[in-house]
């Protein structure tokens, strides 16, 4: 483990329990394998949501593009490239709504990108990253964890698995909106020392 990518996708940003614990995980992964550290913040950087101009910037040849569609595709350049290079992924995944922040979904619509990070095939897509660990550290209000009201964790290991990446762990601290907030937030950090 050279390089550990931590993706905060909290809208409380540094102050959200999901940011909190990702911070910590990737900071004491950092430490045990000596490894560079790089985090980015997704709120903090205003991240908007995919548009049909940014896909087609992709999908214009980089001798073509005009000047604009450069820096459209320049964005989505930028993550795939982190993405990348990291031989881990932390992800601070807080609930909103019973899915994904907004912010994290506009993220993974930059890096699944037909023909850098996934391909179609005869036999159907294939991811064309390899070899990373993605770890999720989940921060909920409520108690979702194996319910049908968990979205989350399906969906995640479909969407990295869709891009080759099937080594996808889970940390949980859930029910931080009720009295045990304290013992979840603890159980989470047991874990994340595990690793």
């Amino acid at each position: 483990m050279q390089k550990i990518l931590v993706i905060h996708s909290s809208l409380n940003q540094d102050e959200g329990n999901s940011a909190q614990l990702a911070s910590h995980l990737g900071q004491h992964l950092a430490s045990k394998y000596s490894a560079q550290l790089h985090s980015e913040h997704l709120y903090a950087q205003d991240l908007p949501h995919l548009t049909s101009n940014e896909m087609q910037a992709w999908m214009t040849s980089t001798d073509d593009r005009t000047q604009t569609q450069q820096e459209l595709a320049a964005i989505s350049d930028a993550y795939i490239a982190q993405v990348m290079t990291a031989d881990t992924i932390v992800i601070g995944m807080p609930m909103y709504n019973f899915g994904v922040p907004s912010a994290f979904k506009a993220w993974i619509d930059r890096i699944a990108r037909a023909g850098v990070t996934f391909k179609y095939t005869d036999q159907g897509p294939v991811g064309l990253l390899k070899d990373k660990k993605i770890i999720v550290v989940a921060a909920r209000g409520g108690m979702y964890q194996g319910t049908p009201l968990d979205t989350q964790t399906k969906y995640l290991q479909d969407f990295f698995g869709f891009l080759g990446l099937q080594d996808v762990d889970f940390i949980y601290a859930e029910g931080l909106a009720m009295p045990d907030k304290e013992q979840s937030i603890a159980s989470a950090m047991t874990q994340i020392e595990k690793y």
